[in-house]
């Protein structure tokens, strides 16, 4: 069951018009690494995860959703002002063709989502460490797109994105020896 409350889970704020920032956040929309993968993820794992573990995929699933909510807020208030030629520029031309300026679950390159960016293999332990590497992978994302902002409100947003994952990884972290020591008091390997 979940509850919607109508406002982002943190404030983004875009000072101007630019689509190659953009193009480079989309890699976070739909790339392997992105939130819609992430969410995807963690909600599929939660089946085949220890009782005590539950809750936790299920609650960093959710919050994906919401990390998704704001990267498409971003995309929008970068490009909502561009026009067909700036776009084109930005490298965006093949998705202002197939899709105008709506989003669409792709990477930066171009191409297409595809749930094969889901790791799941029904070990508690396994999935929690592809679960930590997505985090982590995650995090060097928005830091290395920080680097190429000079859009400070922008940059706050994604510095909240990038702690969030931060978070989350220690989270899966504690999951892992929670298990792991559960697995050694019943002498399970």
């Amino acid at each position: 069951m979940w509850y919607y409350e109508k406002k982002l889970q943190y404030p983004v704020r875009v000072s101007t018009c630019n689509p190659t920032l953009a193009k480079y956040l989309i890699e976070q929309y739909g790339g392997a690494d992105g939130e819609l993968a992430a969410a995807l993820r963690y909600l599929n794992q939660r089946y085949t995860i220890p009782d005590q573990v539950i809750g936790l995929l299920n609650d960093i699933g959710t919050e994906e959703f919401a990390h998704l909510e704001m990267i498409a807020t971003m995309v929008y208030k970068l490009t909502k002002d561009a026009t067909p030629e700036q776009l084109k520029a930005a490298g965006l031309g093949a998705h202002y063709v197939n899709h105008g300026k709506s989003l669409y679950f792709e990477n930066a390159g171009g191409e297409s989502f595809t749930v094969a960016h889901i790791q799941s293999k029904g070990d508690p332990v396994a999935d929690l460490y592809e679960d930590i590497a997505a985090e982590e992978k995650a995090r060097s994302t928005y830091q290395w797109i920080i680097n190429l902002s000079d859009d400070q409100g922008l940059n706050d947003s994604l510095g909240f994105l990038r702690e969030r994952e931060i978070v989350h990884s220690q989270r899966f972290r504690e999951a892992v020896e929670l298990i792991k020591e559960d697995r050694t008091e019943k002498k399970v390997f």
